[in-house]
């Protein structure tokens, strides 16, 4: 069921709210990245402790925590959820501006993870009632440019700030900023028509035993898995690569790297939204066949990115698989909207985000510097070049679990 009650005028002015809460969710997410080496210098911290700092702090509670409030999003509102889980981050992004040693940034970046897990299952349950099914991936698509807006807008605020004043006022910027948007979200975006009363919500048991009994939520959630856990990484680390390896400074950086994010993510989620929605009707497979394709076709690609040793040569050959491996997300996402039926959506998308969250962003920053640390004694300054190299399997495996999805996918849709 979708919500007709509104017009196209307003459906379109709820979708780029959602976009602006998601961007701001990126943003208060990937801003350590570009601040990591300052970071570093000041509290005195190893590649590990930053690894940790972008993943386990955020991830546990963020991926654990997205199912009771996806559910409590399904049975109440889900804008109100979306609305205190936008002011609740943005309050502990503004915190983190105040640590003083690894432990107080650590638990800041935990408050983060606990506010960010109300946000983006319940905002794809919204779009999926307010938008038809013939529009629902390039919806989806619209939704996640949040990613590579938010990350942009991370690198680039987080190092102008960072180089012009400090990186505790990058953090107080854009947590003051995410505060006041979320009285404004809140007014401007009101509830759709659900697809099911809320009385008859599923509990979440059952919303488990249904996903549970498909292999291609199974396929897909591990193959997304396997890619944010390198997407993640690269996300955190690709800055300090940009510091060490080609000698940036903390401007340079941020101009290089929220290029590749615009220029490439952009196009990239597009593209997989439109090719959802253009070819997905007539075989559901393509929803998993065209994300394993791109991520095959990137890797090589990033490889030769990585191991360049020039910055412009970098630039190019980086900016295409940064398309291609954010093409996965709207095919991905509105598949596993269709894998229940319509009232159990918020729960589905919360579920497959724990196992793609829990693994993806818990891991793929720790793992990479762990990595990184390990071969510095042989390699030094470019041992994160090599950790990164070798964590490009991870995208092979991505693309050969998404294919294998594709055939189970099509017995598994709920229209």
């Amino acid at each position: 069921m979708t919500d007709t009650s509104a017009g196209t005028g307003y459906r379109n002015f709820a979708l780029v709210m959602l976009l602006l809460v998601y961007t701001f969710n990126f943003v208060d997410r990937q801003i350590l990245g570009i601040l990591a080496s300052a970071i570093k210098t000041d509290l005195q911290l190893s590649d590990k402790q930053l690894g940790l700092l972008g993943g386990l702090a955020f991830a546990f509670l963020y991926s654990t925590l997205a199912i009771p409030l996806a559910w409590l999003a399904d049975r109440t509102s889900r804008t109100w959820v979306i609305t205190l889980s936008l002011a609740l981050w943005s309050l502990f992004t503004g915190m983190c501006g105040f640590a003083m040693s690894f432990g107080q940034l650590f638990a800041a970046r935990i408050g983060v993870g606990v506010g960010e897990a109300g946000g983006i299952a319940p905002s794809y349950a919204v779009i999926a009632d307010m938008f038809p099914p013939r529009a629902r991936a390039r919806a989806l698509s619209v939704y996640s440019l949040g990613i590579p807006l938010g990350s942009a807008a991370g690198v680039l605020l987080g190092g102008y700030i960072a180089a012009r004043v400090d990186w505790r006022t990058a953090f107080f910027v854009v947590g003051a900023a995410g505060v006041l948007l979320a009285p404004i979200f809140r007014l401007a975006v009101r509830e759709p028509v659900r697809a099911a009363p809320v009385a008859g919500r599923a509990p979440v048991g059952r919303v488990f035993a249904i996903l549970a009994a498909k292999p291609s939520f199974w396929l897909l959630a591990l193959g997304a898995a396997s890619s944010s856990m390198l997407g993640y990484g690269l996300a955190f680390w690709l800055p300090s690569l940009l510091k060490r390896s080609f000698h940036l400074d903390l401007v340079q950086i941020a101009q290089f790297y929220g290029a590749i994010l615009l220029i490439g993510g952009v196009p990239g989620i597009l593209l997989g939204g439109y090719v959802g929605d253009r070819f997905g009707g007539r075989d559901r497979a393509i929803y998993a066949r065209a994300p394993a394709i791109a991520f095959f076709v990137a890797v090589p690609l990033f490889a030769a990115g990585i191991m360049s040793h020039s910055t412009v040569a970098a630039f190019l050959f980086l900016l295409v698989p940064q398309a291609l491996v954010y093409l996965w997300l709207a095919p991905v996402v509105t598949a596993v909207q269709h894998l229940v039926p319509a009232h159990m959506r918020a729960t589905a998308s919360a579920s497959f985000l724990l196992i793609n969250n829990l693994i993806g962003l818990g891991a793929g920053s720790f793992v990479l510097g762990a990595v990184s640390d390990g071969l510095t004694a042989r390699y030094g300054d470019e041992a994160l070049r090599y950790a990164m190299l070798g964590g490009l399997s991870l995208y092979l495996l991505a693309g050969l679990l998404m294919w294998l999805a594709s055939k189970p996918l099509r017995s598994d849709w709920v229209e």
